[in-house]
């Protein structure tokens, strides 16, 4: 592996700390006030300057990461909030989602609040504030490379209704600068079931600022909302009192059908760079690029959360199947993903930080 500008064997790095956890690991923790008070999370260092948090209580999604012990992602002003606190209802996820590098959307409502057949769907869906069960946390050698694997299982179920379950596996490696993710979503029910799933990347300040520079996939960006302009979309500012946000919606120029299981689209990514991120490292600072990097088969819509408001100072990227108006309005255009029973859907993304 290498480690510090220098390739090491097992052997040789072993010789040099007491424990291996020295220079990297995996540890679990927990949080023990207020309303954060017991939740677990697992912290994740890979020894070359990337530090991040898995909640396998809320979703096992991402909480802070941070690069060189400063941070990339947004934390939001509810903090890691034990999922007990959840409701439901209307738009009440907004007081419990925690922010974080990465909230999970779905597992069968995304967007906006919405009701069919006599039933409620809440903003966003269950996922985010769904404990996970089956839960590991492992870290081996696999002759002279350090694997760190966190893996963890999340079901969205009901008596005489739909029944989904999500396998999440985060993995990284010693002396890299990596985060890979992927999820199998798979229809363990008696019927067919809509499913719906967006990933909801939170990049925050000091990596978001007046200098950061954000490329796009090459598609058609249309405004979800009327009157939002479209100029300026990839561009990011300084905090704003009372911003609106923005939502835009990158599409594919081909469109993009309804199966979970397209193949062939290969992949998208977006990549966000700094050229001035604070370091520890004697110039004080250096340029730092973000890629986050997904199957474009699976994951064939790309939404994008503007929003540099004052607090609420967040870029979302969001790599999905569906549109953010929720699950009606995406059954209205026939875009909405059905799984059949014993169908399931696989999707892999990746985050990448490279030093210029």
């Amino acid at each position: 592996m290498k480690l510090y500008g220098k390739n090491w064997s097992r052997r040789e790095l072993e010789a040099r700390v007491g424990r291996i956890e020295q220079v990297g690991g995996i540890r679990r923790m927990e949080l023990t006030e207020g309303r954060e008070k017991d939740v677990e999370q697992i912290q994740v260092r890979t020894g070359a300057g990337l530090e991040y948090y898995v909640s396998p209580m809320r979703g096992m999604d991402i909480s802070l990461a941070q690069f060189g012990g400063v941070p990339i992602s947004w934390q939001s002003g509810n903090g890691d909030v034990h999922p007990s606190y959840y409701d439901p209802e209307g738009a009440e996820w907004g007081r419990t989602a925690a922010g974080g590098l990465l909230m999970t959307c779905g597992l069968t409502q995304v967007g906006s609040p919405c009701e069919e057949n006599g039933r409620k769907y809440g903003q966003h869906g269950r996922a985010h504030h769904t404990p996970a069960a089956q839960v590991s946390a492992e870290a081996r050698w696999e002759k002279d490379e350090y694997s760190m694997t966190v893996r963890g299982t999340i079901e969205e179920s009901r008596i005489f209704g739909e029944s989904l379950r999500l396998t999440r596996t985060i993995g990284s490696r010693l002396g890299e600068n990596r985060i890979s993710i992927r999820d199998v979503v798979e229809n363990v029910g008696e019927e067919s079931t809509p499913h719906m799933i967006l990933y909801h990347f939170n990049f925050g300040f000091p990596l978001m600022s007046e200098k950061t520079l954000i490329a796009f996939p090459e598609r058609d960006v249309v405004p979800r909302d009327e009157g939002i302009p479209v100029e300026g979309y990839d561009a990011w500012d300084a905090p704003q009192s009372g911003y609106r946000e923005r939502v835009y919606y990158h599409e594919q120029a081909n469109g993009a059908g309804s199966s979970a299981n397209r193949r062939g689209e290969g992949k998208a990514e977006v990549v966000i760079t700094n050229p001035s991120f604070p370091s520890f490292d004697a110039k004080g600072r250096v340029g730092i690029e973000v890629h986050l990097a997904w199957n474009a088969g699976t994951l064939p819509r790309l939404v994008e959360w503007k929003m540099p408001g004052e607090q609420t100072y967040v870029l979302g990227v969001e790599p999905s199947n569906c549109h953010v108006e929720g699950r009606v309005v995406e059954r209205q255009r026939g875009t909405l993903v059905t799984l059949q029973p014993g169908e399931s859907a696989a999707y892999e993304l990746e985050l990448e930080i490279r030093v210029k």
